[in-house]
């Protein structure tokens, strides 16, 4: 996650991570529970949506961050133990530091590097790792959220036979994406990765 000053920096990072769309979307967004399966361990689609502004050649930059897997059968809870390791490695030997920093840019959705990455690389770098490490890229999504303070915030999303689990840059703790109390926007297609989906759901 970023750390900002002030709430000019938020809203910078709001049109990062957000859009345009996004951030017109919110304005007519309640924020309870409502609109979706309360119920539900996975994180339902409300239809197709545009990519945020950072990962609009997300494609064409990493190919196999939208590549597409066998799309049979979840991440088992035996493969949970590869995840759990993966996740706190990349937390512990990734330092945050923000675009703006870095490249010098407002956004731009890239591995990490030697001085490190903000929360969308976090994202970026476990889900490489995770496809080395044999788990299927269908399983492994990027989303879009507002964390606890209404802050936009990228996480990587692992379905699992248990439901979507998020792996978060700000905990080693891997929760169900209801258990976070964030509000998750939209997140990479679950049938097609190169395409976004509008989530709107959690709070």
């Amino acid at each position: 996650m970023t750390t900002l000053s002030g709430p000019g920096g938020i809203r910078t990072l709001g049109r990062k991570i957000l859009g345009a769309a996004g951030l017109a979307a919110l304005a007519n967004f309640a924020v309870p529970n409502e609109g979706f399966s309360s119920g539900s361990d996975f994180l339902k689609s409300r239809g197709l949506g545009a990519a945020p502004p950072g990962a609009q050649r997300l494609c064409s930059t990493y190919s196999w961050a939208c590549a597409r897997g066998s799309s049979n059968g979840s991440v088992t809870r035996g493969q949970m133990q590869v995840v759990r390791a993966v996740n706190a490695k990349i937390n512990r030997t990734t330092r945050g530091i923000e675009d703006s920093q870095q490249y010098g840019e407002a956004e731009r959705w890239a591995m990490p590097t030697s001085r490190g990455g903000d929360c969308e690389d976090y994202a970026l770098a476990k889900k490489r790792a995770l496809i080395d490490k044999g788990i299927d890229p269908q399983r492994l999504l990027i989303a879009t959220v507002l964390d606890r303070r209404r802050r936009p915030h990228a996480v990587l999303i692992v379905r699992t036979e248990d439901g979507d689990m998020v792996l978060d840059n700000v905990t080693n703790s891997i929760r169900n994406w209801r258990d976070t109390r964030y509000v998750f926007l939209r997140m990479q297609d679950p049938n097609r990765p190169s395409r976004w989906v509008n989530v709107i759901a959690g709070g």
